[in-house]
């Protein structure tokens, strides 16, 4: 496994020498864009558009604008000592909580930690006494110039550490429009809606979930190099058109769920029998 940043962690006194891997890959299918015409690969310039020329890299500098169309043009020596200064290769883990107080939505990236040379006891220590206290160390690091946030826990016997996002960072909200300030819901139809949620209840498997649309798009990248007729995916079961209202449709939905997810329970309400067809004379 590829090692990303290698440095050092610490809880007080004790430090762990550690290298850092991706815990996840990015499986989106990429596509080129081409010249309809010829086929060709698009290339892109930078151009600017006031001179009206490609420009290089040795033509370009950087910027913040502060306001539309003003800019404090920043050095590459001024942000190269600005990262030196912070780009300590050490993680100090500043506070120990447990990880149900901290909402998923703070959650960013994951990587693995792994023992660097002479690290293997002090990280079996750290693991061990995560393992036994049930909580997370919060710490600070500095990758790719950006200091981040992050919490460090135990996943399959490895440390895990996965970067969250500071507050600032996190939108309100409140901020969200058209969210509906009081609940107008009957107790019949959230009694309803619990018993689907019931049926529908299952312990967490990763492995029955698939991303269908790269399937399907492989499938059909596949078939044309081959040469193949494509293969059109089948579509999901949806609810009948004449399911008007929230109830029918909570109702439609239990009455689709699979007897084995019952577990022993019992439903509430039965499917109508089909009216008998009349006899022809």
């Amino acid at each position: 496994m590829h090692t990303i940043w290698k440095g050092s962690i610490s809880f007080g006194l004790v430090n762990i020498p550690i290298k850092l891997h991706a815990a996840t890959e990015d499986k989106d299918i990429s596509l080129r864009t081409l010249h309809k015409e010829c086929h060709s690969p698009i290339k892109y310039e930078k151009v600017c558009p006031v001179c009206q020329k490609e420009v290089g890299k040795e033509d370009i500098v950087r910027a913040f604008e502060y306001t539309k169309g003003k800019f404090v043009v920043l050095e590459e020596s001024e942000l190269e000592e600005l990262k030196k200064q912070n780009e300590e290769k050490s993680v100090e883990i500043m506070d120990f909580v447990k990880i149900e107080e901290i909402d998923p939505i703070y959650f960013n990236r994951s990587y693995f930690m792994s023992p660097n040379d002479g690290g293997i006891k002090a990280y079996s220590l750290l693991r061990q006494a995560l393992k036994e206290s049930n909580k997370v160390g919060l710490a600070k690091i500095i990758i790719r110039s950006k200091e981040q946030m992050a919490v460090i826990r135990v996943v399959d016997n490895t440390l895990l550490m996965e970067t969250i996002h500071y507050p600032d960072e996190v939108r309100s909200a409140a901020d969200v429009p058209n969210i509906p300030a009081n609940d107008t819901i009957v107790k019949k139809e959230i009694d309803t809606a619990i018993l689907l949620i019931d049926q529908l209840t299952t312990t967490f498997d990763p492995t029955k979930y698939n991303d269908d649309y790269r399937t399907a798009l492989l499938e059909l990248i596949e078939s044309k190099k081959t040469g193949q007729k494509t293969i059109t995916a089948k579509t999901k079961e949806t609810v009948s058109n004449n399911v008007t209202d929230l109830m029918e449709a909570l109702q439609a939905s239990i009455d689709r769920t699979k007897p084995d997810k019952l577990e022993g329970k019992k439903t509430t309400t039965r499917k109508k029998a089909a009216p008998k067809k009349k006899k022809q004379a």
